[in-house]
């Protein structure tokens, strides 16, 4: 007797224009599962990792007219395209995590189709490396790091808005690596760039992937010394320091930046 194969079914996090395709049932949210991809892809396919013992890839869809989706305003049933940072609000932390991954990969992957030193298309060499068949330069997925700074004064802490802020929230004050600085010196550096403060007693925080596109933000602590806020390279617009009866409106709880302000919070609790 011929056992049949069994099909594996596999997640799937689908983009296009860095957006993740869902499915929406009776106001769930959940990552497709395929067998067989039904779309055709823009380059490679990549294994991000794993989920209820399934294997979880990513993909940039062709063509998303193939797709029959509805609107993320309808209150139909189908397959629906979502930001990849909205998605945080319908599936579970670790299917996110796992949907960045598959973000900066495609991200990678769409970048690096050309070697940089001489022009030829790139090889893949293994899941997250490209090589050159003529100069034989090497190509991995590149992460910017950037650092997060909660300054605190008394029982007060520095909270701003950035120039590329797209809503009126306030967040920390941020930046990014630059080349021979260690990450206690960004922090010292985008302090005295943006506010002209000065700081002491840094401390590291935490630590997040970040993949709009392919970042890494990496959370301080440090305490006021003195100084004047003042806005010096115009990348803020507003910003003082809030003690936790007046806070303005903070960060989304998907961020490295609202869990530090959430900790911080809880700290006054922990007085109690």
């Amino acid at each position: 007797m011929v056992k049949k194969k069994i099909k594996k079914m596999s997640y799937w996090f689908l983009f296009s224009d860095g957006k993740l395709l869902l499915s929406r049932k009776g106001g769930c949210y959940s990552i497709l599962t395929y067998d067989t991809l039904p779309y055709t892809v823009n380059g490679m396919i990549h294994e991000v990792g794993k989920h209820e013992n399934a294997i979880c890839k990513a993909a940039e869809i062709a063509d998303s007219s193939a797709v029959h989706s509805v609107s993320t305003n309808s209150t139909e049933d189908g397959l629906t395209w979502v930001g990849l940072r909205e998605s945080y609000d319908f599936i579970n932390i670790e299917l996110h995590r796992l949907a960045g991954r598959g973000s900066e990969l495609i991200f990678w992957d769409k970048n690096t189709r050309y070697c940089s030193v001489c022009g030829t298309p790139t090889k893949v060499n293994t899941v997250i490396s490209k090589k050159c068949p003529n100069c034989g330069n090497e190509i991995f997925p590149q992460i910017s790091p950037a650092i997060l700074v909660m300054i605190h004064k008394d029982d007060q802490i520095l909270l701003v808005h950035a120039r590329t802020f797209t809503r009126p929230f306030h967040g920390l004050v941020a930046g990014f690596v630059e080349p021979g600085e260690t990450l206690e010196q960004c922090v010292v550096r985008e302090v005295r760039e943006e506010t002209t403060l000065k700081i002491n007693n840094i401390h590291y925080f935490g630590s997040q992937p970040w993949p709009y596109p392919s970042n890494i933000m990496i959370g301080f602590t440090a305490d006021y010394v003195s100084g004047d806020i003042q806005f010096a390279d115009n990348e803020l617009t507003d910003g003082e320091f809030y003690s936790r009866d007046n806070l303005p409106m903070i960060p989304q709880k998907l961020s490295l930046a609202r869990k530090m302000i959430d900790s911080w919070l809880e700290s006054f609790e922990e007085i109690k």
